[in-house]
C-alpha cells in the first residue's frame, strides 16, 4: 500500500534530523506539517539520549510551543547567530532548488533563521516538487499593516511579478485560504498577501530582489540560493537533490 502524505512528511523530517542533527549543534527548527515531524524526531533523540548539549531555535511560535512540550532546548538568534543546520519544508521547490515558502504564515522568521544556517535542508514530499516557481503555489509576502494596500498594488505592479494577482490574506495567518472576516497577521504583527500567477514568474532572482527592494515589504517568500539539499519522500523512497545528492531529476 503506497505511504500517505504524513507518512511521507514523517519519512523525510526523521531523514533529515538522523543525518544531518549531530550533538553539540545549534539547529533551527522549521515551521508546518512536514518540519513537525523534524521537531518530533529531535525531541525523541534527545530524551533517548541520542542527541545531547544542542541549542535549538524556532522559526515561530507554533514550533516553538511544540518544541518545549517536547523539552528541547531553545534560544533565539539573539543568543546565538551562526546555526549549523537549519531543516525546514517548503511549498514549491523547483530545479534549481529555489524554493516558494511561507504558506503557514512564518516566512520572516524562516528566513531569518535559515539563512543563518551553514546547511539549510529542505524536506518535502514529491507533491511539492515544481518546473517552475508561480503557479502552482501563490507566493506569500510579508508587509506593514500601514498603506497595505498602497503597498499591494506597488508589489503588484513590480516588472518581475508582471501578471501576479495581489490577495490580501484573512483569518488564520497559519493557511492561504480565507478562513475568517479579520485580516490575518502574522507572529510579528504584519499582515500577508498572496500573489497568485497564471504564468511560471520567469526570472525568480529578480522577483526576489524587487520585492526586497519594495518599501513596506517586510520580506518574501522565495528563498533564492539557500539550499544545501532536498529530502525527497516519493512512491519509489526517499531521494535527496542538492549537494551530496543527485542532480534535481524534476
Amino acid at each position: 500500500m503506497a505511504a500517505s502524505q504524513d507518512e511521507l512528511k514523517k519519512l523525510v523530517g526523521y531523514k533529515a534530523v538522523d543525518d544531518h542533527v549531530k550533538s553539540g549543534m545549534t539547529v533551527g527548527l522549521g515551521t508546518g506539517s512536514t518540519a513537525a515531524f523534524a521537531v518530533e524526531r529531535v525531541g525523541q533523540l534527545l530524551k533517548d539520549g541520542t542527541l545531547k548539549d544542542i541549542m535549538c531555535i524556532p522559526t515561530s511560535v507554533r514550533t516553538k510551543e511544540q518544541a518545549e512540550e517536547l523539552g528541547i532546548p531553545l534560544c533565539t538568534l539573539n543568543e546565538r547567530s551562526e546555526l549549523d543546520v537549519a531543516i525546514d519544508g517548503a511549498d514549491e521547490v523547483d530545479p534549481s532548488l529555489f524554493l516558494v515558502k511561507g504558506g503557514g504564515g512564518a516566512l520572516l522568521r524562516e528566513k531569518m533563521v535559515e539563512i543563518m544556517a551553514k546547511k539549510f535542508i529542505v524536506i518535502v514530499d514529491e507533491s511539492k516538487l515544481c518546473k517552475a516557481l508561480g503557479p502552482g503555489f501563490p507566493l506569500p509576502v510579508e508587509i506593514t499593516p500601514f498603506c497595505h494596500e498602497h503597498t499591494m498594488r506597488v508589489v503588484g505592479s513590480l516588472p518581475a511579478l508582471k501578471g501576479c494577482k495581489p490577495v490580501l490574506r484573512m483569518g488564520s495567518s497559519a493557511t492561504n485560504k480565507p478562513d475568517g472576516d479579520e485580516i490575518a497577521i502574522s507572529d510579528n504583527g504584519n499582515y500577508l498577501v498572496d500573489l497568485h500567477f497564471d504564468t511560471p514568474i520567469a526570472d525568480t532572482a529578480a522577483a526576489a530582489e524587487q520585492l526586497k527592494n519594495t518599501v513596506g515589504v517586510v520580506d518574501h517568500g522565495l528563498f533564492v540560493g539557500m539550499t544545501y539539499q532536498v529530502v525527497v519522500a516519493g512512491t519509489d523512497g526517499i531521494r535527496v537533490a542538492g549537494t551530496d545528492g543527485e542532480a534535481a531529476w524534476w
